[in-house]
């Protein structure tokens, strides 16, 4: 009976003791996200309010956000008597076999150091890279997100984006546009380069500096085919590209010169009886 009233009595104590560490803890937990919460906001409203390049930004509120997590947490075990010591010696072992399990990400992760340390693109600008082609929505810690020009959501990991070929198409101010244009083999040449130069001239958004190129590029099956060749600002890139197109079209037609496609000739030989 003494020894029962004895376990009690010890069991009674320890429920006093780090009953009151686990509600001191708990409180803390809950006050700390509470306060981490208020930390992220303002964090967030100073990054809107200094010159710093969009592309950080998600990539800084996610770092310092994972951060102070990390940390509350730490801070939480410490109130619970774990011994801050072993605990790190123990999550840095776990970390190790975690590290391994999650290489991609970490991959991942350095990769997104990459790209915001280089720059190689930047919110805002449309690429072409793993497969994909779209304008930059944001730049995570992990992966990239593209909206396509068809408003697709694609998101592509930072570790193979940082490595792997990458085109940006509003790195520079200009692009050229080109076009081959196929006419007939009785068709005039200097007649259609003179309607192709009328087109082209006509259209403010085209470039006169570097000049207009139209030049005989091949002498195809079917076609004699036309290298054409302007310059524009990038925004005005497809919408030049199409209705150039049309407008050849219409103005060929009108004026008499051919648009030739493919052809076959087939010779029949009837042998005699």
């Amino acid at each position: 009976m003494e020894n029962l009233d004895q376990y009690l009595s010890q069991g009674q104590d320890l429920v006093v003791e780090y009953g009151a560490q686990l509600i001191g803890a708990i409180i803390t937990l809950i006050i700390g996200l509470w306060v981490l919460k208020g930390i992220n906001r303002g964090f967030a409203r100073l990054l809107d309010k200094r010159d710093i390049d969009p592309s950080l930004v998600p990539f800084l509120k996610g770092l310092v956000s994972t951060s102070l997590r990390i940390f509350l947490f730490i801070a939480v075990l410490g109130m619970l008597g774990i011994e801050m010591t072993s605990f790190i010696a123990i999550l840095g072992a776990a970390g190790l076999a975690v590290g391994m399990a999650l290489s991609g990400t970490l991959s991942n992760f350095a990769g997104g150091v990459i790209i915001l340390i280089l720059k190689p693109f930047k919110v805002g600008d449309f690429i072409e890279a793993q497969g994909y082609s779209g304008s930059v929505n944001a730049i995570q810690i992990f992966y990239t997100v593209l909206k396509t020009p068809d408003n697709k959501t694609i998101i592509i990991p930072n570790g193979p984006l940082s490595t792997g070929s990458l085109i940006n198409y509003s790195t520079e101010p200009q692009r050229r546009v080109d076009w081959s244009v196929g006419i007939g083999y009785g068709d005039d040449i200097e007649k259609a380069r003179k309607i192709l130069l009328d087109i082209l001239e006509n259209d403010s958004r085209i470039k006169k500096d570097p000049p207009i190129f139209i030049k005989v590029e091949a002498l195809a099956d079917s076609s004699v085919n036309l290298a054409t060749r302007v310059w524009v600002d990038a925004p005005d890139f497809w919408d030049v590209k199409m209705e150039t197109l049309e407008k050849i079209y219409n103005e060929f037609n009108a004026k008499g010169i051919n648009i030739p496609f493919p052809q076959m000739d087939v010779h029949v030989h009837k042998e005699n009886a």
